[in-house]
C-alpha cells in the first residue's frame, strides 16, 4: 500500500491553479472571444501556388489592398510557394468577383499564380456550422455524463464532468488568449479531447473504486494516492506516445493541421493533469468511502 508520490498533498495547490486558469479563460472568452475562421464567420478561402521564390507573404497582402475584402489573413503552408488567403467578403456576392480578384493578384505580383482551390461560406451557413459545432460539444458532454452516471456513483460522475468542463474551457481560453483561429477542425479536436480526458479519468476511478472495496479502513485521500500511483505508468506512457505523434503532426503537418494538432496537444496535457488533480479531489471533498459504494449498490 506504499505509494511513491503523495498526490493528495498537491490537491489544494493544483485546485487553486486550476481555478485561476478557468477564471482567466472565461474572462478572455467573454471579453475577447474566439478568432473564428471562415467556417464560422463566413467569407472566402483561396489556396494558391506561386513558383516564384521571391514572392513573400507581405507581397500577397499588398496585392490584396486594392480590393475591399474586409479582414484578410495570409498564411504559408506545406511547401514554399503554397499560400492560404482568407478574407471576410463572400465570393457569392458577385459571380465575377473571384475572376477579377485572380487577375488583380496576378497583375500586382507580376508572376504566374496557380489558384488551386476556392471555398466560400455564406453568413447563414457559417452560423449553422457554429451552432452545430456547439451542439456537438454539448451533446458529447451530456453523453459522457450519462455514461459515467450509470458506470459510477454520483460523486465519481461529478468529478468526471468537472474535469471535462475544466479541460474544454482552458483549451478554448488558450485559443482566445493566443488569437488562434477556431474552425471545424478545432471542434473535432475538442470532441476528441473530451473522449481522451474521460478515458484517463475512468482508468483512475476504476482503480480507486477497486481499492475502496479492498481497503475498508483507509481514507479516500490515501486510496487516491495508491490508485494514481498504480495507474501512473499507464497514464504517462499513453500520454507521451500520443504527444509524440501530435508533435510530429504539429511540426511536419503544415499550416492546415497546426490548429488541430495544437488543440490536441493542449487537450492531452490538460486532460492528463485534470484526471489526477481535478477529478480525484472531488472524491476527497465528498469523503467517499467503502460505505458510500456499498450504500449505492444497495439502493
Amino acid at each position: 500500500m506504499e505509494y511513491k508520490i503523495n498526490f493528495s498533498s498537491l490537491f489544494k495547490v493544483a485546485n487553486i491553479i486550476s481555478l485561476i486558469a478557468v477564471l482567466v479563460s472565461i474572462f478572455f472568452l467573454l471579453f475577447k472571444g474566439l478568432n473564428y475562421g471562415v467556417d464560422f464567420k463566413g467569407g472566402t478561402l483561396l489556396e494558391i501556388r506561386i513558383d516564384n521564390p521571391n514572392i513573400e507573404i507581405q507581397d500577397i497582402r499588398n496585392s490584396l489592398k486594392i480590393k475591399d475584402l474586409g479582414d484578410v489573413n495570409v498564411k504559408q503552408f506545406g511547401k514554399k510557394g503554397d499560400f492560404l488567403i482568407k478574407f471576410e467578403k463572400s465570393s457569392s456576392e458577385n459571380d465575377q468577383f473571384i475572376g477579377e480578384l485572380k487577375e488583380e493578384i496576378s497583375k500586382s505580383l507580376n508572376t504566374e499564380v496557380n489558384f488551386r482551390r476556392v471555398e466560400n461560406v455564406g453568413p447563414k451557413v457559417s452560423s449553422e456550422l457554429l451552432k452545430n459545432g456547439l451542439t456537438a460539444i454539448a451533446l458529447s458532454l451530456a453523453a459522457m455524463l450519462f455514461y459515467i452516471w450509470i458506470r459510477f456513483e454520483w460523486q465519481f460522475s461529478l468529478g468526471s464532468i468537472i474535469a471535462l468542463i475544466h479541460d474544454v474551457i482552458i483549451t478554448l481560453g488558450i485559443f482566445s488568449i493566443l488569437s488562434f483561429e477556431v474552425n471545424l477542425s478545432i471542434v473535432a479536436a475538442v470532441l476528441t479531447i473530451v473522449g481522451y480526458s474521460m478515458n484517463d479519468t475512468v482508468v483512475i476511478f476504476d482503480r480507486i473504486r477497486e481499492n475502496l472495496l479492498k481497503f475498508s479502513k483507509i481514507e479516500i485521500n490515501e486510496i487516491a494516492n495508491i490508485s494514481i500511483n498504480e495507474t501512473l505508468s499507464r497514464t504517462l506512457i499513453t500520454s507521451l506516445t500520443t504527444l509524440v505523434a501530435l508533435l510530429s503532426i504539429f511540426i511536419l503537418g503544415g499550416e492546415i493541421l497546426k490548429g488541430f494538432s495544437f488543440a490536441m496537444i493542449l487537450g492531452v496535457i490538460i486532460g492528463t493533469y485534470s484526471s489526477v488533480f481535478v477529478a480525484s479531489p472531488v472524491l476527497n471533498y465528498f469523503k467517499v468511502s467503502q460505505k458510500t459504494l456499498l450504500k449505492e449498490e444497495n439502493i
